[in-house]
């Protein structure tokens, strides 16, 4: 099974959680109460328009059946005896009108019925507008036989019952059961009815056929089966005590007799078509007339009660969803307040502690390691705010959250007195290094000037360029501390100088080539670090490309400062390579950089911390070649484009050198450059370091002008900027006659794989002595001064061999 992410698990935030939490159960509780609140006043509408219609077409629609009834029976004694009184007939048929006419006033509650009582309601009203036409016939018998016309009487009131029976199925089971006895209770009495309606029209006979015998023995056995077991049972109340009152009563019991009698006729051996009916005209009139009152009463009582039952039920009922829809809402509502209210304080407690945990990791923290990297005191304690958020499970989080940033806050402390420690270590390290180094160049440069053997100038040589990088090396332990390197200078420097300054501590020196014609100078307080930093990216140069490959060296100014770029011809690196690099050098980076990286390259880190430290911008790209570029731009703050006044020699020497320095700069620079330049002996100085316009390339000299070579090399011309630019090599110029050679013709341009290292030292021994005794015929000092320049010269103590910009 697949397990599932935190997208699927999580809902967005704590806070909507908790607001779900609370509408779901609101909602559903508001869904709920709604739901019942509308089924239970749904009821009991419901039941109160039933019970409306009820009392407005059923009441109605049994006053006109209990009219309908007499009707009928009158209409068949005119029947039986056409020359009587109709007044009885007249004045019935009049209520009969009456109570019709109220119940077809009804038609608008009888179009808003239910269909299934709607449409037996519309019947009965059909029904009892063909009434005035049997009317007529009863009046005047021309279309029909009395029968049929007294069986339209019983149509309409088999209508109507059929439509108080559907009326009396309500929505309350209760109801509809004591409707039930009601309705059978109608029926019987109009089956009673009818059988008074057949022998009122056969009494002045005499006699029955045996078609309405059979007729009427239906009818009798039809309403006792139907009082006995169906209407008698059911009755509760006053209704079934009023029911066997009437049953037990003498009335009854003749009606019943009667009726025994005449089904008994049948079988007293008469003719099939005429039944002899038995005397008992004026019994069974007397019972009927007391019996049609007490029954239609007692139709009309229960009636008017169940209504009245019905309508106290949808009261009820509307008073109890009333009261229910009251009660739930009140319960909903203190549901829904308790739920947002909880909702809301848990809400604004998880607020106070986010905020808090943000304050911790965004200000808090952040300003504390500052201030630590700042070298300042931070007291754990009084750093951290302690959150107090009761004692629940959020006050349990916030003590631990309160753990959490006290150790995080020791921590932090102590991993700074940890850093701090480490980088005083490394510190006092590479001091002692960087003395020890000093020592050796000044020792070096002492034995470069006490030997001639050309063997043993080259190891010198060597030696001296092993140093100065072993010197950048230690200088890079003490910007790794978070220090600054000793060397430092009172004037402006030359950007050539330090071009060569930056080569001459590469290994690879003879690799790189330099290209410039600015004549601009770097501030004092940024030497150290310029040539630092681009000793760097071109050590890093010559280090990520094949050996025979130039590592090529521009500069020239652009608006916003002095550019400088690196060019390699390595494999170079890809695009993530570049874009970290850059990010990193983008940045000032931290001592963790250094200790947490999986590639330690602590050029980079030193790169970033001196390109920081002067505002400087290292940009590395891909090289057209294949390698690297690295782009350095200087900004217009450290870069000067006028040349100070006075000599620029004696302000180039670092000022903790310069005593070491004093009469002898120039030399020093000569000897320093002899590795770097090493070319020199093939003829002019190499094409790619083109020189200014007032120091022209000076061609390759010869033995035979050896004498006007010396003249050439004292005679210096100055720069436009009025500064004195550094001295210019010219090949055997300072050799003795014996050590000169012949040069190369001017059309053989010689091969540099025919240069080897004992021509090289050879013609620097030859260099060297010539220079020592240039300079001591030039600056022959009186006696006075002699003698008081050597104790200084003892004091300086050993000179060393590095180049003023060097230093």
């Amino acid at each position: 099974m697949p397990r599932r992410t935190g997208a699927r698990r999580r809902l967005g935030s704590i806070r909507l959680s908790l607001v779900l939490l609370a509408l779901v159960p609101s909602v559903t509780l508001a869904a709920m109460w709604g739901v019942t609140t509308i089924q239970m006043f749904s009821e009991g509408l419901r039941l109160r328009d039933q019970t409306e219609l009820s009392r407005s077409t059923g009441a109605m629609g049994t006053d006109a059946t209990l009219a309908l009834q007499r009707e009928r029976s009158l209409s068949a004694a005119w029947l039986a005896s056409p020359k009587g009184s109709r007044a009885a007939l007249d004045a019935q048929r009049a209520e009969t009108d009456k109570a019709v006419a109220k119940l077809v006033g009804q038609a608008d509650a009888i179009e808003k019925a239910p269909s299934r009582i709607s449409d037996r309601l519309y019947s009965v009203l059909g029904s009892v507008g063909s009434l005035e036409y049997y009317r007529d016939q009863v009046d005047d018998p021309t279309d029909i036989t009395a029968q049929q016309a007294l069986d339209q009487y019983s149509s309409i009131i088999d209508d109507q019952i059929h439509a108080f029976q559907e009326l009396s199925q309500v929505d309350d089971g209760d109801l509809t059961s004591q409707a039930g006895p009601l309705v059978g209770l109608e029926h019987a009495a109009e089956l009673v009815s009818r059988e008074d309606a057949q022998l009122t029209l056969a009494w002045p006979t005499g006699h029955l056929d045996d078609r309405t015998w059979t007729q009427f023995t239906e009818l009798v056995n039809t309403r006792r089966w139907l009082v006995k077991d169906q209407v008698v049972p059911q009755l509760t109340g006053s209704a079934k005590a009023q029911t066997e009152r009437i049953l037990a009563s003498r009335d009854w019991q003749t009606l019943q007799s009667v009726e025994d009698q005449v089904l008994a006729s049948r079988n007293a051996g008469a003719a099939s078509d005429r039944i002899a009916l038995p005397d008992a005209q004026k019994r069974w009139s007397g019972a009927m007339d007391t019996l049609s009152e007490q029954y239609a009463g007692l139709i009309q009582q229960q009636t008017t009660g169940l209504l009245q039952r019905s309508a106290d039920k949808a009261d009820a009922l509307l008073l109890k969803a009333a009261l229910l829809s009251a009660g739930g809402l009140l319960a909903l509502l203190l549901c829904v307040g308790m739920s947002w209210r909880i909702t809301r304080s848990l809400s604004r407690r998880l607020r106070g502690l986010r905020r808090a945990a943000v304050s911790l990791a965004q200000e808090r923290l952040p300003d504390v390691v500052a201030r630590l990297e700042r070298g300042e005191t931070v007291d754990p304690e009084s750093a951290t705010t302690e959150l107090d958020y009761g004692h629940d499970e959020l006050g349990q989080v916030a003590r631990a959250f309160n753990t959490a940033q006290r150790t995080a806050v020791h921590t932090a402390v102590e991993l700074a007195d940890t850093r701090r420690g480490f980088q005083k270590i490394i510190l006092g390290i590479a001091r002692q290094s960087q003395n020890l180094v000093n020592l050796q160049l000044s020792k070096l440069d002492t034995l470069e000037r006490e030997h001639t053997d050309p063997d043993v100038l080259k190891g010198l040589y060597e030696l001296d360029s092993t140093a100065s990088q072993l010197r950048r090396y230690e200088e890079n332990l003490v910007i790794v501390s978070g220090e600054r390197p000793g060397r430092s200078w009172a004037e402006p420097v030359a950007l050539m100088d330090i071009l060569r300054s930056a080569v001459g501590e590469v290994a690879e020196y003879q690799r790189v080539e330099v290209l410039t014609e600015e004549e601009v100078y770097v501030a004092p307080p940024a030497v150290a670090d310029v040539i630092h930093l681009l000793a760097e990216l071109i050590d890093n140069a010559t280090a990520y490309s094949p050996a025979p490959s130039p590592v090529t060296v521009r500069a020239g100014m652009v608006a916003k400062g002095l550019a400088v770029e690196v060019e390699d011809r390595g494999l170079g690196m890809s695009e993530e390579d570049y874009t970290s690099f850059n990010e990193q050098l983008a940045v000032p980076p931290q001592f963790d950089v250094v200790a947490l990286a999986d590639d330690l390259r602590l050029g980079m880190f030193v790169i970033g911390r001196l390109a920081h430290r002067h505002g400087i911008a290292v940009t590395l790209r891909s090289s057209p070649y294949g390698g690297t570029t690295a782009i350095v731009l200087v900004p217009h703050e450290i870069v000067v484009r006028e040349a100070p006044g006075g000599d620029v020699q004696d302000g180039d020497a670092p000022q903790d050198e310069k005593a070491a320095a004093d009469g002898r700069g120039a030399t020093d620079a000569e000897r320093r450059e002899a590795p770097r330049w090493a070319e020199a002996p093939r003829g002019t100085e190499r094409a790619a370091e083109p020189a200014p316009e007032p120091r022209p390339l000076v061609p390759a000299r010869t033995a035979s002008a050896a004498s006007s070579a010396v003249s050439a090399t004292r005679e210096v011309v100055p720069r436009r900027d009025g500064l004195t630019p550094l001295p210019r090599r010219v090949p055997q110029t300072s050799l003795v006659q014996e050590l000169r050679e012949e040069s190369a013709p001017a059309g053989d341009d010689g091969s540099l794989d025919d240069f080897t290292a004992e021509a090289a030292a050879a013609s620097l021994a030859g260099f060297q002595r010539g220079t020592l005794r240039a300079r001591d015929d030039d600056a022959e000092p009186p006696q006075d001064e002699e003698a008081a320049a050597v104790p200084r010269q003892a004091a300086v103590g050993p000179v060393p061999s590095t180049p003023p910009a060097d230093r």
